[in-house]
C-alpha cells in the first residue's frame, strides 16, 4: 500500500508540475517582455499606443534625443496606432469571411457528407492547419494578390463603390483585402474543427424529437443544432481570432507592409504588429541606443497581451453563451421550437 501510495503521490506531483508549467512559461514570457520593453514604456509613455508615426530615427547621426533618462536616435518616434488598426482590421475581415465558410463546412461534414467521406474530408480540412504560414504567404502573393488587383477589387469598386470602404483603386493588390483572404483560409480549419465537434455533440434525442414533429433538415439545423452548438461555435471563432492576430509571414508577404499609413479602403496597403516586428528588426538592431529594439519589444508585449486576452475570452464566451449546460438544459433549449410549433 505504501508503494502504491507513493506512486500515486508522485503521479499527482508530476501532473501538477506539468500543468503549472504552462502558467509559469506564460508568466515568464510576459515578465521578460515587460522588463525588456521598460525603457520604451518610460520613453514613449501613452504616445506609444496612440501615436501614428513610427520612425527609428537617424541612425547615422551622432545626435541623440534624451527623455526621462533614456536615449534614442535623433528624430525617433515610436507610435503603433497604425499597426494596431491594421492588426485588428485584417483579423476582423478574415473572421467575417472565414466564420460563415467554416460553419457551412462543419454542417456539411456532420449532416450531409456521406459516412464514408466524413473522416477523409475532416482530415483534409485539419491538414490545412499544418501548412506553414510562409507557404500560404507565397500562395497569396502568387495567386490572391494578382486576382484581387485584376478581378476582385475592380468588381467590388464598380458595383459597391457607393460604400466608402469599397471605393478606390485596387493598386498592386497587396493590402487589407488580400491579407484578409489569406488569413481567412488559415483560420478556417480551426473554426471548422471546433464547430464540427460542437455540432456532433448535439444529443440525438433532440434531433429525433424534431423529426417526429415533421421538421425539415434545415429547421433541425436552424432551431436545434445551431442553438445547442452556439457555445462551441463562438469559442472556435474567438480562437480563430487569436490565431489571426498573431500571423506574421503570410501577412508580411501580401499586406504591402505599410508604415505610418491608415488604410482608406480595403485595397490599401496595411501594416500589422507582427509583420512590422519582423520587417523592422534588422534596422532596429543597428540602433546604437537600443531604443528601437526596446520599442519592438513593447510592440511584442502589446500583441502578446491582446492575444492572451482573446484566448482567455474563449472559455468565458462559451460559458456566457451556454457552453456549460446539463442534458436537461439542452433538452429544454431544444424543445423550445417544438413548443412554439405545437402552439
Amino acid at each position: 500500500m505504501n508503494a502504491k501510495s507513493s506512486r500515486e503521490t508522485l503521479f499527482r506531483v508530476t501532473s501538477a508540475l506539468a500543468a503549472s508549467s504552462i502558467v509559469f512559461f506564460l508568466g515568464a514570457i510576459l515578465v521578460v517582455l515587460f522588463v525588456f520593453s521598460w525603457p520604451s514604456i518610460i520613453y514613449n509613455g501613452t504616445g506609444f499606443l496612440n501615436g501614428r508615426t513610427w520612425d527609428i530615427g537617424n541612425l547615422y547621426s551622432s545626435r541623440q534625443t534624451v527623455h526621462a533618462g533614456f536615449t534614442a536616435a535623433a528624430g525617433a518616434h515610436f507610435g503603433i496606432l497604425v499597426f494596431l488598426v491594421g492588426t485588428l482590421a485584417t483579423a476582423a475581415l478574415a473572421l467575417l469571411m472565414a466564420a460563415p465558410v467554416s460553419l457551412g463546412v462543419a454542417v456539411f461534414l456532420t449532416r450531409f457528407a456521406p459516412p464514408f467521406a466524413r473522416s477523409p474530408l475532416s482530415v483534409l480540412v485539419e491538414l490545412l492547419a499544418g501548412v506553414p504560414s510562409v507557404v500560404f504567404g507565397l500562395w497569396g502573393w502568387a495567386v490572391i494578390v494578382p486576382w484581387v488587383a485584376r478581378s476582385l477589387a475592380p468588381f467590388l469598386s464598380s458595383h459597391f463603390g457607393w460604400i466608402p470602404f469599397f471605393a478606390g483603386s485596387a493598386g498592386t493588390g497587396m493590402g487589407l483585402l488580400s491579407s484578409g483572404l489569406v488569413l481567412a483560409v488559415m483560420v478556417v480549419p480551426i473554426i471548422t474543427a471546433i464547430s464540427r465537434d460542437a455540432i456532433a455533440n448535439t444529443p440525438p434525442s433532440l434531433i429525433e424529437q424534431g423529426r417526429a414533429l415533421g421538421t425539415t433538415e434545415w429547421e433541425v439545423i436552424r432551431d436545434i443544432i445551431l442553438p445547442h452548438a452556439r457555445a462551441g461555435i463562438l469559442g472556435g471563432i474567438v480562437l480563430g481570432l487569436g490565431r489571426a492576430l498573431g500571423e506574421t509571414m503570410a501577412i508580411l508577404m501580401v499586406s504591402g507592409n505599410a508604415l505610418n499609413y491608415l488604410p482608406q479602403n480595403i485595397y490599401n496597403p496595411v501594416g500589422t504588429i507582427a509583420a512590422t516586428i519582423v520587417s523592422q528588426l534588422d534596422s532596429a538592431m543597428t540602433d546604437s541606443t537600443g531604443m528601437a529594439v526596446y520599442a519592438l519589444a513593447e510592440m511584442a508585449l502589446v500583441l502578446f497581451v491582446i492575444t492572451l486576452l482573446v484566448n482567455m475570452a474563449a472559455p468565458l464566451v462559451m460559458r456566457i453563451s451556454g457552453g456549460i449546460m446539463t442534458l436537461g438544459e439542452a433538452r429544454e433549449m431544444g424543445d423550445a421550437p417544438f413548443r412554439e410549433a405545437g402552439s
